[in-house]
């Protein structure tokens, strides 16, 4: 949740989704673990959206959509949040640590590791990702020290 927009209650969502119907009005989102409605939607500065929910939320927080509605995936393809907990091992099996983190850097996202280790999530890089058998496989080289 971004900056508040005008006196109702409103506010700018600050990172938001390709989809429209996402935040249109009567939308389900969650705030934490709690739903909450859209009540009001419209564009504000630069076409962002503009939403008032059903109830006040503290400035700053992760607005989610239920898993329900996002759109099928296509084969190899599968959302950063489902590749959080899943392990990592470099091709020869050694074994680098699971995901702690997905985090959407300008060029590339990139795989932060419970080890401390930050991987790009770059075809280079990443081998395989297996998301029901809970193990993504990496190129050599990328988890040594630089």
């Amino acid at each position: 949740m971004g900056r508040p927009h005008g006196v109702d209650g409103a506010f700018f969502v600050e990172v938001p989704s390709d989809n429209p119907a996402v935040f249109a009005k009567d939308a389900e989102v969650y705030v934490g673990d709690e739903p909450a409605k859209v009540v009001v939607s419209r564009r504000g500065g630069g076409n962002r959206p503009v939403i008032k929910l059903d109830r006040a939320v503290e400035r700053g927080a992760v607005l989610a959509v239920p898993r329900k509605s996002l759109p099928p995936l296509g084969e190899d393809e599968y959302y950063a949040f489902q590749l959080v907990g899943v392990a990592v091992e470099e091709e020869g099996g050694r074994f680098l640590g699971r995901v702690a983190d997905v985090v959407d850097y300008p060029a590339n996202d990139v795989l932060e590791l419970d080890s401390g280790m930050f991987l790009p999530l770059v075809e280079a890089c990443v081998r395989s990702v297996d998301i029901e058998g809970g193990r993504i496989v990496v190129a050599p080289g990328f988890a040594d020290p630089q």
